[in-house]
């Protein structure tokens, strides 16, 4: 019989019927924790999966079951729990300047990671938008695709905040002229803002809207407003 692994996985990146999955703790690990590495070490799927893994998208979190032969996993059987979405673009043109503005203050400040909440037209926050450094020879976008640099605590902390079991829309965006990686996690998977950033980013069909406000928040993994909500408005704005 072969040995199986059954837990809830994030469905990180897919290559054909080839997944990168990671596994999801039932308590969020903090990215200081000793122990978060390996909570979130990636584990690579592409055996013969049994399953049928067509309709599986990255960002999905499912409860699988893997059987392993010869230290090769495949996926025996799953159940989705939450159809959330990443998206990945690189060499982003005409990144919105929500983004750029809260970068150059980063660099000022001499921080290599910042954070900001999104806001809708009427004030109610609709996303966390987080940077990260990108120096030369390190490739951050890569690193939080394939989840070698944990994404999942960034995705964790807005669905314990906003404890809503709604789906999230995750895009991983590396502007083409300057040296950071931006990730903002849409509260609403087909909200204003997720769709907005989709269409003007060519990343799906959506509604063109124009990006708008947002207000600074502390720390890469600081804490999101306490009357944070899922409600979706207008959204933070792009030039």
């Amino acid at each position: 019989m072969q040995p199986t692994t059954v837990g809830r996985f994030r469905v990180q990146r897919r290559e054909g019927d080839a997944f990168t999955l990671v596994e999801v703790p039932d308590e969020p690990v903090h990215p200081d924790d000793p122990d978060a590495d390996e909570a979130y070490a990636p584990l690579r799927a592409d055996g013969d999966h049994s399953a049928d893994v067509e309709p599986l998208e990255p960002g999905w979190v499912v409860d699988a079951t893997l059987a392993w032969s010869d230290a090769t996993a495949r996926i025996e059987e799953y159940t989705v729990v939450r159809e959330t979405r990443i998206h990945v673009a690189d060499e982003v043109t005409g990144m919105f300047e929500a983004a750029r503005e809260a970068w150059r203050n980063a660099r000022a400040a001499g921080d290599a990671m910042v954070s900001t909440t999104t806001r809708g037209r009427d004030g109610t926050p609709n996303g966390a938008l987080y940077l990260f450094a990108d120096p030369p020879g390190r490739d951050t976008l890569s690193a939080l695709a394939d989840g070698s640099l944990p994404l999942e605590p960034l995705v964790a902390r807005v669905n314990e905040r906003l404890d809503d079991g709604e789906p999230r829309s995750v895009f991983l965006l590396r502007p083409d002229s300057d040296d950071y990686v931006a990730v903002l996690v849409a509260f609403r998977r087909d909200g204003i803002l997720a769709r907005t950033v989709r269409d003007t980013y060519d990343l799906g069909s959506a509604l063109a809207d124009r990006l708008d406000d947002l207000e600074d928040d502390a720390g890469i993994y600081g804490e999101l407003e306490e009357n944070a909500t899922s409600s979706d408005g207008a959204d933070p704005s792009a030039h």
